[in-house]
């Protein structure tokens, strides 16, 4: 394990402590569902993504871009600019790719299969933030990959961007509430928990809204921003129409789901 990979790991478990720890104390929502089932299940999903992704691909997304450095490759390796405009353009066009996809893979069926993975949890808090198929964390990667080949981003700005999506993704999906002076005003510039929650509706029109993992700004700008769900954020309910039933939430329902769905959900629709 590279040095990068020991700091992103140290990152993620302290922001994920904190975030449990908060929701635990002070939650937002009552949970519907077990606790332990539904960590145990989103937890080993996370690891088994994880697992799969170095068996995969032993240098992963920042030594790829080390090497994109080392051949030139790449829009800020070929036009002259300073390195921190370089570092902050990547991260933010990183950042609009990512809520591009997340808005394609609700929009296309076959990728929607995959996606509805994530929104199968009938209830909203840390471990959702990795409650992925492996198929569509692979997805995302090769998706990643091109778009470093394509601006030359610097290993600095794919490590800042990968630990600001772990970090946030941890934030805003947890089971809290900020305070709403607080909230408001980071809402003009991050993702928070209010915000992301009305994504997890289980009403069509709300979740196909509010995309963006990190930066709001592309929800407001494209048109898809949504600032409250109809029923409130304690009385919404989460989750899709066609998996409410709690057997069908386990680990290997999870993983099989997408191959057992044999249409996209009519309300996956925006």
């Amino acid at each position: 394990m590279s040095s990068d990979d020991v700091v992103r790991l140290a990152i993620f478990l302290l922001v994920f402590i904190a975030m449990a720890g908060w929701e635990s104390l002070v939650p937002l929502r009552r949970l519907t569902a077990g606790k332990r089932a539904r960590w145990t299940s989103n937890l080993l999903l996370g690891l088994t993504n994880q697992l799969f992704l170095r068996l995969l691909s032993p240098i992963l997304l920042v030594g790829f871009s080390a090497v994109v450095q080392a051949r030139d490759w790449g829009l800020f390796n070929q036009v002259e600019v300073p390195a921190a405009l370089a570092v902050v353009g990547s991260v933010v066009i990183l950042d609009l790719v990512i809520y591009l996809q997340h808005r394609l893979f609700h929009a296309v069926p076959v990728l929607w299969r995959l996606h509805k993975v994530h929104h199968t949890d009938i209830d909203f808090d840390v471990t959702t933030a990795v409650r992925f198929h492996p198929l569509e964390i692979c997805l995302s990667l090769s998706i990643k990959m091109v778009i470093v080949v394509l601006l030359g981003a610097p290993p600095l700005a794919v490590t800042m961007f990968e630990i600001l999506l772990s970090s946030l993704a941890l934030f805003n999906h947890s089971n809290v509430q900020l305070p709403t002076t607080l909230g408001t005003a980071l809402r003009w510039c991050l993702v928070t928990p209010d915000m992301h929650r009305v994504h997890h509706s289980i009403r069509p029109q709300e979740h196909n809204r509010n995309f963006g993992f990190n930066l709001s700004c592309w929800d407001r700008l494209l048109g898809s921003y949504c600032a409250e769900p109809q029923a409130g954020h304690r009385e919404m309910l989460l989750g899709l129409p066609d998996q409410r039933d709690k057997k069908h939430l386990g680990l290997t329902a999870l993983r099989v789901l997408p191959f057992y769905s044999a249409t996209a959900s009519k309300e996956s629709k925006p």
